[in-house]
């Protein structure tokens, strides 16, 4: 059966022949005609003798601009002073950015430009925003080796199980920085991820060892805002192990795992291995105590603009449409401001918190960045990759 827009194409093309024949001629049109578009004999002799009009062209809606250049390029100074986040990420974080970048006097407002600025939807930005952005999607290798010795004595958890999560069970991860070939020793990097407030600290480690592992980890406690109550990792052998199990034991830490080949399993944590470690340093391989420390000094700032203003969103519910899932979001925050929100924070450290914030500088706290990471990436093993770590970052963006 031919489509309503196939049948209007072809009675354009059979009106012109059916016009210019006569007797016999139009007999046979008409019988092609009808055989063609399956049209009733009499509805076709009628479209072949008073074919309807072609619709005007619908003319484009001449609207004058609501938002100025000025508002534009504010807009994409903030979008750059979160590097680049997603405008439903952005928007709603826009009153207190615009507010801390104002105090380090990186912009400087007009009252006019800050109430359009501050009335943007998500919708408007992205399309304010669209000449400045950018995509690439780079992937690297997977170097997780399962540990089975101990699997029994850990409990499994998965997704669906971090509904009564409080603040302090945290994910945790390896992401490898070995470029294309995984012999002999290389840099990892630890990602830590708290599933309520989306704190994340990320360390720098040597090599992927049991010892250096469980020490990241103990380092990590120390940095976290709250007391670390559970601990969730994969299936690896660095994290599989009597040192870390007794570790968790003996601080009457949750210890447990997720499903092998489960990596919605970790989401959570999967999810920052992208968004912080492989936008900041990229795919290519690093070795050595001198790459070791550059790598800690990146993730010393990292850590503090990452928490302190990324904001996020986090899933609230699911509901299933037929063959669709509907998904609602929460309001975008900073892990700062769900720390803030947390009751399971003490008051003395969210005052230690609110002191700190007071003196950071995004803008500035971003320069860091982009040095540390220059000077990390003279230290790239060369030759062992298929592209250097400035190709990786810059073009998927330097931090998310």
């Amino acid at each position: 059966m031919m489509s309503q827009r196939s049948r209007r194409e072809l009675l354009a093309v059979v009106v012109p022949r059916y016009r210019a024949a006569h007797g016999a001629d139009r007999k046979r049109i008409l019988d092609e005609f009808v055989g063609s578009s399956g049209y009733h004999r009499k509805y076709a002799l009628h479209l072949l003798n008073h074919p309807p009009e072609a619709p005007a062209p619908r003319k484009k809606r001449q609207r004058m601009p609501r938002y100025t250049a000025a508002v534009q390029q504010v807009l994409i100074s903030c979008w750059h002073a979160t590097n680049g986040i997603c405008s439903k990420r952005l928007v709603p974080y826009l009153p207190e950015l615009v507010t801390v970048l104002e105090q380090h006097n990186e912009i400087h407002l007009d009252a006019q430009t800050k109430t359009q600025l501050l009335t943007l939807s998500p919708a408007t930005a992205d399309r304010l925003l669209r000449a400045e952005r950018q995509r690439y999607r780079p992937h690297g290798l997977g170097t997780t080796k399962p540990g089975t010795l101990l699997k029994h004595q850990i409990p499994i958890r998965t997704f669906a199980d971090w509904d009564d999560a409080v603040a302090g069970f945290v994910e945790v991860d390896l992401v490898a920085h070995c470029a294309e070939s995984t012999h002999g020793e290389y840099l990892n990097s630890l990602t830590v991820t708290d599933i309520t407030t989306t704190w994340t600290e990320c360390l720098a480690l040597r090599n992927r060892s049991q010892h250096t592992v469980h020490a990241a980890i103990v380092q990590a406690r120390t940095r976290l805002p709250f007391p670390l109550v559970g601990l969730d990792s994969d299936n690896g052998a660095e994290f599989i192990n009597d040192l870390l199990l007794k570790y968790c034991q003996q601080e009457q830490i949750t210890f447990t795992r997720s499903r092998p080949y489960k990596k919605n399993d970790q989401a959570h944590v999967e999810q920052k291995n992208w968004s912080i470690v492989r936008q900041t340093v990229g795919y290519d391989r690093y070795e050595g105590q001198d790459a070791c420390d550059a790598l800690a000094a990146l993730y010393e700032v990292v850590r503090l603009y990452t928490n302190f203003f990324q904001p996020s969103m986090k899933l609230h519910s699911k509901e299933r449409l037929g063959s669709k899932v509907k998904k609602t979001y929460d309001t975008a925050r900073t892990p700062y401001q769900r720390v803030l929100e947390s009751e399971q924070v003490t008051q003395a450290s969210k005052d230690r918190l609110q002191a700190q914030y007071r003196t950071l500088n995004p803008v500035a706290l971003l320069r860091q960045i982009e040095q540390r990471q220059a000077s990390l990436w003279k230290l790239a093993v060369k030759g062992k990759g298929r592209e250097t770590p400035q190709q990786a970052v810059q073009a998927g963006g330097s931090l998310a």
